[in-house]
C-alpha cells in the first residue's frame, strides 16, 4: 500500500513495507546510521539513527521505526542533532586514539559521522577499556578495542554465509564480539567482514600498513579466478595492486566477493614471464627476441601437412578474442583443440546446453535443487551464496548425490553411487515425487558430472530428468551447468570443440594458458603462451611471455551467458605482451588476412561467430529442451560419484597456488591448525 508522509517538512510517498530510514534515503535525505545495512536483518544497536516524531514521547530508531500514514519526522531539529553528538560520545568513550597506525583512516564511517554530526569537545577523563584481540586467521586482522559493536559482522556470519560461531558475550560495559570458542573464522566469504566493519576492529591482514585510500587509483574489473565472473574493483598504486574490493552487481554477485578473488592478487608478483624463451639442446632455455620467436612459430606451422597435426590446448583463463584468433588460427592447417582429461563438452551448438540457463539471481526463485557432480560452496561461491539465499527464505529443498556436501544450508545426501543415481533416474528414490511436484525445480551439473559418465551418457540420463520434471518449462529454464574456469562458456560461445589427445598423433601443440602441460613426444613442438610458470612447462619448446588479467581489456563469459570485460589496470611486466597481440602477429607472419586494424578485424570476426554477443544483458536461447537418442552401456553401479572438480578452494588454479596468501590459508584453515 502506497501513502504520503512528511520528512523534515517535505511530502514523501512510501510503501507501508520501508522503514523511515528507507523513506528518507528515497527521498534524498541523509541519516547517519553504524549498525544498518540493507542486506542484513535490523539490530537496531547504535542509536545513531534516532529521528523524531510529531506527538512521540521521544525519539526512536528510523532503521526499526514502520512508515505510518500521515506521519511526521523531524531529522535535523534540535533534539536530534543533540542526541546523535550524545551517542558519538558514548561510542568514542572506550575508543583509542589511534587513527594516524588505524588502516581504516580515510574510510572509516566513525570518522566521517564524527566530524559531521558530533561535538567539538570531549567530556571524558576516566580511562578507557582494552579487549584483548581475536584470532580470526590469516586474512583478517582483529583490533577489537576499536569495535562499536554494530553486530553487523555477527549478522552476516549467522545470516549471509551461514556461520553462527561468531556472536557477542557479556553485557553492558563488559560486552565482546568474537568466537564462542578458540578457532579460527573458516569461510570462503569471510572478507567481506572487511567491508561491512563500520570502523577499523576488522580490517585485511595482508594490507596491513600498505597504504591510505587517497594513495590509490581504482579500476572496475571483473574476476576470472571462477566462472561465475563477480565484478571487483582493482586499487593500484603505482605499477602495483594494493587490494580488490567488490563492486556491486545484483544480478552476479550483489556486493560480496569470495577471499580467492579478493586476496590472491599477490600471486600475480611471482614466477612471472618477461622475455619469450626457446629450449636448446641440452642448454635448457635461452631468451630470444619476438621477432626469433614468430620466425620459428612460423616455421612450425608451415611444416604441417596433415589434418589434426596441428592442435590446440585453452587454459583456464583464455579471454573470448584470444580464442577466436587462435580457433582461426588452427583452421587454417586444418587443426583441433585437443583435452588430456576426457572431459569433453562437444554439444555446444545450443547454448542452454552449456549455460547456467537459470541466471545466478533467478536462483531466487527456485523450489527445489539437484546437485550432481558438483560442490558450489568450492566451485562456484556465490552460486552457493544464492542457494543458501533462497534456502533460508524457506523456499528451497536441496538434494545431492555423491559425498557429503557442506554447503550451510541443510543437504539431503541420496546415495553416494552410480547405483543410487540411477535407481533416481528410473523414479525408483522416494525423493523423485519431490522433483516432479516443485514448480521451478533446478538441476545444477558440475564437471565431474561429465568427466565420469562421459557427456553422451550425461546428457541422455539428464533429459530422462527434464523430461519427467518442470525443469524446463515456459519461462523458467531450471538445467544448470557450472565451469571451473573462467574461460569455458567464451569457448563454447565460439562453438570450441576439442578431441582426446591421446588418440592423435600431435606435431604443433599450441597452449594457450594451461600451465600443466603435459610430456609429450620428442617430435611435438609445443608453444607455452602465459603469464606464469610452472613446473610443468618445463616441458614446452617455446615459450611465450602475455599478460594477466590484470593487464589488459579483453572479454569473458561468465557462467550464465553474461559478456563482461576486464579493464587494463597494469602494464604487462618486461617483454610480455597481451594475448591476443602474439595471437594478432602470429596470423599476420601467416599472411592470413590481417589488414591491420586490429579492432575491425577482431569484432567483424567476433560478431560472425556470435551474432547476439550484448555487453549489458544475458541472452536467451531459442531452444530450452533437446532429445538424446544416443545409446551407451552404463558405468559399472558401484561406481562412486566424485562430488566436486576441485578439492583445494584456495589452490585452484595457477594465480591461486602461487600466492603467498593462498599458500597460507591452505595449511592454516584446512589442516585446522588453531593458531597461525
Amino acid at each position: 500500500m502506497n501513502f504520503q508522509i512528511t520528512i523534515d517538512h517535505q511530502p514523501v510517498n512510501v510503501n507501508n513495507n520501508m522503514s523511515i530510514l528507507q523513506a528518507c534515503e528515497s527521498a534524498g535525505i541523509v541519516v547517519p546510521r553504524f549498525c544498518y545495512h540493507e542486506r542484513l536483518s535490523v539490530a537496531g544497536n547504535c542509536r545513531m539513527c534516532l529521528v523524531e516524531i510529531s506527538k512521540a514521547p521521544k525519539l526512536v530508531a528510523s532503521c526499526a521505526m514502520p512508515v505510518i500514514q500521515n506521519m511526521v519526522v523531524f531529522t535535523d531539529s534540535l533534539v536530534v542533532k543533540k542526541a546523535r553528538e550524545g551517542v558519538l560520545e558514548f561510542l568514542l568513550v572506550n575508543h583509542p586514539l589511534d587513527c594516524p597506525v588505524c588502516d581504516q583512516g580515510g574510510e572509516c564511517d566513525l570518522q566521517d559521522q564524527t566530524m559531521i554530526f558530533g561535538s567539538d569537545r570531549s567530556r571524558f577523563r576516566e580511562y578507557k577499556r582494552a579487549v584483548e584481540d581475536k584470532q580470526c586467521g590469516p586474512l583478517i586482522k582483529t583490533v577489537m578495542t576499536r569495535c562499536i559493536h554494530c553486530t553487523r559482522c555477527v549478522r552476516f556470519a549467522n545470516e549471509v554465509i551461514g556461520l553462527p560461531g561468531l556472536g557477542t558475550s557479556s553485557r553492558g560495559n563488559s560486552i565482546e564480539i568474537g568466537l564462542y570458542i578458540k578457532k579460527l573464522f573458516t569461510s570462503e566469504l569471510s572478507g567481506n567482514i572487511i567491508d561491512l566493519c563500520p570502523v577499523g576492529a576488522l580490517t585485511s591482514k595482508p594490507y596491513t600498513f600498505a597504504a591510505r585510500p587517497w594513495e590509490l587509483k581504482s579500476i572496475e574489473s571483473i574476476d576470472t579466478l571462477d566462472a561465475v565472473g563477480s565484478n571487483i574493483r582493482i586499487d593500484i598504486r603505482g605499477y602495483e595492486i594494493m587490494r580488490i574490493l567488490p563492486r556491486l552487481n545484483e544480478k552476479i554477485n550483489e556486493e560480496w566477493i569470495s577471499d580467492k578473488t579478493r586476496f590472491a592478487f599477490d600471486g600475480l608478483k611471482r614466477q612471472r614471464l618477461y622475455d619469450p624463451l626457446l629450449r636448446k639442446e641440452g642448454s635448457g632455455f635461452e631468451v630470444i627476441s619476438w621477432q626469433v620467436a614468430l620466425q620459428q612459430i612460423v616455421a612450425q606451422v608451415n611444416q604441417i601437412d596433415k589434418p589434426y597435426d596441428f592442435c590446440a590446448q585453452l587454459g583456464p583463463q583464455s579471454d573470448l578474442e584470444s580464442t577466436l584468433l587462435l580457433k582461426r588460427l588452427i583452421a587454417k592447417k586444418n587443426g583441433t583443440f585437443v583435452d588430456f582429461d576426457k572431459l569433453h563438452k562437444n554439444n555446444v551448438d545450443f547454448q542452454t546446453s552449456y549455460r547456467f540457463n537459470s541466471t545466478i539471481s533467478g536462483l531466487e526463485k527456485a523450489d527445489f535443487c539437484l546437485l550432481l557432480g558438483i560442490n558450489p560452496r568450492i566451485e562456484a561461491s556465490l552460486i552457493n551464496l544464492r542457494l543458501r539465499k533462497q534456502y533460508i527464505s524457506g523456499n528451497l529443498k536441496a538434494v545431492a548425490f555423491g559425498s557429503a556436501l557442506n554447503l550451510t544450508f541443510p543437504v539431503y545426501n541420496l546415495g553416494s553411487t552410480v547405483k543410487n543415481f540411477l535407481n533416481f533416474v528410473e523414479g525408483r528414490h522416494k525423493f523423485c515425487e519431490y522433483l516432479a511436484k516443485a514448480n521451478t525445480p533446478t538441476i545444477i551439473v558440475g564437471q565431474s558430472f561429465f568427466k565420469l559418465f562421459g557427456e553422451s551418457q550425461a546428457r541422455t540420463l539428464l533429459n530422462v530428468l527434464i523430461n519427467n520434471s518442470k525443469v524446463v518449462k515456459a519461462n523458467w529454464n531450471g538445467i544448470n551447468f557450472v565451469t571451473s574456469s573462467a574461460g569455458d562458456v567464451g569457448a563454447y560461445e565460439l562453438g570450441v570443440k576439442t578431441k582426446f589427445a591421446k588418440n592423435l598423433d600431435i606435431k604443433l601443440l599450441y597452449c594457450l594458458g594451461e600451465t600443466n602441460l603435459k610430456k609429450m613426444n620428442s617430435n611435438t613442438f609445443v608453444i607455452y603462451q602465459g603469464h606464469q610458470g610452472k613446473a610443468s612447462i618445463i616441458n614446452a619448446n617455446l615459450i611465450l611471455p602475455s599478460s594477466a588479467f590484470t593487464e589488459k581489456t579483453t572479454t569473458f563469459v561468465n557462467v550464465e551467458g553474461r559478456y563482461q570485460k576486464t579493464k587494463l589496470a597494469l602494464v604487462p611486466p618486461g617483454n610480455a605482451k597481451e594475448d591476443s597481440n602474439i595471437l594478432y602477429a602470429i596470423i599476420d607472419s601467416l599472411n592470413m588476412g590481417f589488414d591491420g586494424n586490429v579492432a575491425s578485424f577482431l569484432y567483424k570476426n567476433l560478431f560472425e561467430s556470435i551474432p547476439a554477443v550484448n555487453l549489458k544483458k544475458v541472452s536467451g536461447s531459442k531452444f530450452t529442451s533437446h532429445k538424446f537418442e544416443t545409446k551407451s552401456r552404463f558405468l559399472s553401479k558401484n561406481t562412486f560419484i566424485p562430488s566436486a572438480q576441485i578439492e583445494n578452494f584456495y589452490l585452484a588454479d595457477t594465480i591461486s597456488e602461487l600466492s603467498a596468501t593462498m599458500g597460507k590459508c591452505s595449511k592454516v584453515i584446512l589442516n585446522k591448525s588453531p593458531f597461525i
